[in-house]
């Protein structure tokens, strides 16, 4: 993560950071986690950082909890029938542990900052199984503050102990 992070970064110095991070945040896979690295790398102020990147990671939350179902079923009528599939597989594998624990289990996919975990799979997961939007956008943002948290801690606090 932390090359693609000084790829972008590299590539978009023309845009001010503020701006850069909030467009990290927004994407799948980097989301808030890939942020706070990037606002750190460059210098962002965490108390700046922290509200931009769950901004960032929050936007498109309640867009995917509302249309992934309606979009995947079009996208299955078409050449992308498989790659829908394995991304619905990989979403019913993350869901089967969630589904036992469902607003805890959904907390901890989005809250716990793994490869593979974040706001965008906790959202794709929840739509799958239909969690309800309010609700899963309630749990999928603090999961997401708490990843913020967490990241602002390995991001900006113990880089400045060592």
């Amino acid at each position: 993560m932390d090359s693609i992070i000084k790829t972008i970064t590299n590539s978009l110095n023309f845009m001010p950071a503020e701006l850069l991070i909030f467009f990290i945040s927004l994407m799948p896979i980097l989301e808030l986690r890939g942020g706070l690295i990037a606002a750190s790398i460059l210098g962002v102020d965490w108390r700046i950082a922290f509200p931009i990147c769950v901004i960032g990671n929050m936007l498109p939350i309640p867009f995917i909890l509302i249309f992934i179902n309606k979009i995947f079923a079009f996208l299955k009528k078409t050449k992308f029938h498989k790659m829908i599939d394995a991304l619905e597989s990989r979403a019913q594998k993350k869901g089967e542990n969630l589904s036992k624990y469902k607003d805890l289990g959904l907390f901890g996919l989005v809250a716990i900052p793994l490869p593979g975990t974040g706001g965008w799979t906790g959202a794709l997961v929840a739509a799958l199984l239909r969690l309800g939007t309010k609700k899963s956008t309630f749990i999928i943002a603090l999961g997401v503050i708490t990843a913020g948290i967490i990241m602002s801690l390995l991001s900006y606090v113990i880089p400045n102990l060592i």
